[in-house]
């Protein structure tokens, strides 16, 4: 029978003493009971623990969570004592302090005072290790993990500068993502958690996935992200790495745990994380792995505490901004991957956030540096520049939400009873479909004609989007988004300005006379306070223009004439440009705009000649392949 309160022992290594574990035990949720108290939650185990029965004892295996001692010690060493800590407890804190103040000749006296609950690990089916002996060999560990001229933080300060040299995943890794392949393999070797916050385009995911492809798989792994990613996530999981199973938890249909197979990675969005948090929390994960971890970065919100809730041997967060406001932030996201290193969080805003943020104390910054150091990479564009091209694109592929799935599927649908006809009405009617499935991917207030209609939450292409520009502009970029539809670009402007807290988000479009258009390029390439986001009608913009001051390029919408993409991304990507450009092409997964995309990526030394000009290539298809061209995967719906 558990206890109602949280119990400590200790598991000792006689061989590796540096390799002992604290053990949290004793009641129905060993987490939140470690949580509550602000002590690391550990990682979940099985191990035999001294029960008390009628007739005696009972060594009886029962769930556990390990903690490494360079995170237990600190946080036993400062529990707050109260009628709720357990004796077990109580005595482990005494024990932390002694070893770490170097007053062990009280330990002695300690061990006769220890309750069982304190040294109830078995060392064999009938008995338990002696209080006296445990005392000892947690002195030693003590000894080994912050006296070893070999200190953890040491080493993986070191395994940044070192290099992965496996082959693991389909792709040339660039020197810098070799580097950060191997920091990763190293933290995960240590039973630690990595916050990988790489500036936006350099490749955070694929060396993620670079990590998930060398583990053993004996646990699945968890992949949890916005649902505007979770397409391009199992995307880049097939393509980099097609020998892990991916498993998709998202939809009215999402997979169970029998299907969460050792080995496999599992996707899901931060709102299933929340829903299905019970059944998520109850799996024993191999890596768990929060892409776009400012999504928790509120520690006191709902879903960064199911978040912390997933039992994990080792966590990841990827993010291009560990800090967007306050230093909190960085606290919950750093106590993710590593419970308990920056302390509770009132204890952390006195010793940093007061001095760092109110006096800007460069010595507690430094201090603070120094403790998260081995734990957070990050590299900035300019550090790896001689590692980029000039021009870097990439297809990003966004999920649709429920509506835009309606829409999509009544509409093709009432074009496929109707009919296509033949000659030049089909040539019309087929043109008509497709500009009418490209505005539903696009935004349905697009497609619905509702100027002044909400936009938020509607489109999954256009919350990937916010997200990207958020990003960019969080770290002083300026971006072109392009986008062939004049409506949309409106739509843009009114939601950027909105959702980016910008005052305005200039659209430079052909209704705009010469004097008008003049004054827009003018004031994004100034050098004062230009506008971080500039909004580009593609015929408006497609040419003439010299638009260096962005660094990103964003398609919102495809021209499916690779020739006139290229057009505009060369308002950016020209003579005058000194830095790296990202050319980011955002496609609606599932959907026509994915599957063209794909065949101009295949085919691009002749994507010109199979598209022409525009889109008239796709009316010859017959009706079979028409349908298999612009149908919907249900797989790319989002939850």
């Amino acid at each position: 029978m558990l206890p109602h309160a949280l119990q400590a022992s200790f598991l000792p290594d006689l061989v590796t003493p540096q390799n002992g574990m604290m053990v949290w035990w004793g009641t129905d949720d060993n987490v939140e009971a470690a949580r509550k108290l602000g002590l690391p939650e550990g990682a979940p185990a099985r191990t035999p623990l001294a029960m008390p029965t009628d007739t005696g004892m009972d060594c009886t295996n029962s769930p556990v969570r390990f903690v490494p001692l360079s995170q237990a010690s600190s946080a036993l060493a400062q529990l707050r004592v109260t009628k709720r800590l357990s004796d077990s407890l109580k005595a482990w804190r005494v024990a932390a302090v002694l070893c770490l103040a170097g007053k062990t000749e009280q330990l002695p006296q300690l061990a006769e005072l220890m309750p069982p609950s304190a040294y109830a690990v078995c060392r064999t089916p009938e008995t338990v290790w002696p209080a006296a002996t445990l005392l000892s060999a947690f002195d030693e560990a003590l000894q080994h993990t912050y006296l070893s001229p070999h200190d953890v933080s040491d080493e993986l300060i070191a395994a940044q500068e070192t290099s992965y040299d496996g082959n693991a995943v389909h792709a040339t890794l660039r020197p810098y993502q070799r580097k950060g392949v191997a920091w990763l393999e190293s933290v995960a070797a240590h039973r630690c958690g990595a916050l990988l916050a790489d500036d936006m385009g350099l490749g955070k995911t694929l060396q993620t996935i670079a990590l998930l492809a060398e583990r053993d798989g004996d646990r699945p792994h968890l992949v949890v992200c916005p649902t505007s990613v979770l397409g391009n996530w199992a995307r880049e999981l097939h393509r980099f790495a097609p020998g892990l199973a991916v498993v998709r938890h998202h939809g009215p249909d999402r997979a169970t745990t029998a299907s969460f197979a050792p080995g496999s990675v599992v996707i899901t969005s931060y709102s299933l994380l929340l829903r299905d948090s019970s059944l998520l929390s109850q799996l024993d994960w191999d890596v768990v792995v929060l892409d776009e971890a400012q999504q928790i970065k509120n520690h006191t919100s709902q879903t960064a505490k199911a978040a912390r809730r997933l039992p994990a041997m080792n966590r990841v967060a990827l993010t291009g901004t560990p800090v967007e406001n306050r230093l909190s932030e960085l606290w919950s996201i750093m106590d993710f991957v590593n419970p308990g290193i920056l302390g509770a969080p009132s204890r952390f805003h006195k010793r940093f956030v007061q001095p760092i943020e109110s006096r800007n104390d460069a010595r507690v910054a430094n201090r603070l540096r120094q403790i998260i150091a081995p734990y957070l990479l990050r590299r900035l564009k300019s550090d790896v520049a001689t590692d980029l091209p000039p021009k870097q694109e990439s297809i990003v592929s966004c999920t649709m939400t429920n509506e835009q799935a309606k829409l999509y599927k009544t509409t093709l649908q009432r074009f496929l009873n109707d009919g296509f006809g033949s000659g030049f009405e089909r040539h019309g009617r087929v043109l008509k479909l497709l500009t009418q499935l490209k505005q539903i991917c696009n935004h349905p207030a697009q497609f619905l004609k509702e100027p002044r209609g909400e936009t938020a939450h509607r489109s999954g292409k256009l919350t990937r989007v916010t997200e990207m520009l958020s990003e960019a502009i969080c770290e002083g970029h300026q971006a072109l988004v392009f986008t062939q539809y004049r409506a949309m670009g409106e739509l843009l402007s009114s939601h950027f300005a909105s959702e980016l807290g910008l005052s305005e988000v200039p659209f430079l479009h052909g209704g705009l006379g010469q004097p008008a258009r003049d004054s827009l390029v003018a004031e994004f390439q100034s050098g004062g306070s230009p506008p971080p986001v500039l909004i580009v009608s593609l015929k408006a913009g497609g040419t003439g223009l010299n638009l260096t001051a962005a660094t990103h390029v964003i398609h919102y919408d495809r021209w499916w004439n690779p020739a006139v993409e290229d057009q505009a991304t060369d308002r950016a990507h020209r003579i005058g440009q000194t830095q790296p450009v990202d050319v980011y092409k955002l496609v609606t997964g599932g959907t026509l705009e994915e599957r063209i995309a794909d065949l101009l990526e295949r085919k691009r030394s002749l994507a010109e000649s199979i598209v022409g000009t525009g889109e008239d290539w796709i009316t010859n298809l017959d009706d079979t392949q028409l349908r298999q061209l612009v149908e919907l995967s249900e797989m790319e719906i989002a939850e």
